[in-house]
């Protein structure tokens, strides 16, 4: 039987490297930082975490 492997390109497998994620809980915002600078990338307001980025220990 024939596999269909073209919906292996629509998703990631494992995890985004050189990122990760923490929560604000004042803002209520989940925020992504780039691990080698520092810098905040962006947040992600709908309260969620992003997928595949790893959480910061607190």
């Amino acid at each position: 039987m024939a596999k269909n492997v073209a919906h292996m390109s629509e998703f990631r497998i494992g995890s985004v490297s050189n990122r990760s994620q923490f929560y604000n809980e004042h803002t209520g915002i989940w925020y992504k930082r780039n691990t080698e600078t520092g810098e905040i990338m962006g947040g992600k307001k709908d309260g969620t975490p992003y997928k595949g980025v790893r959480k910061e220990k607190i």
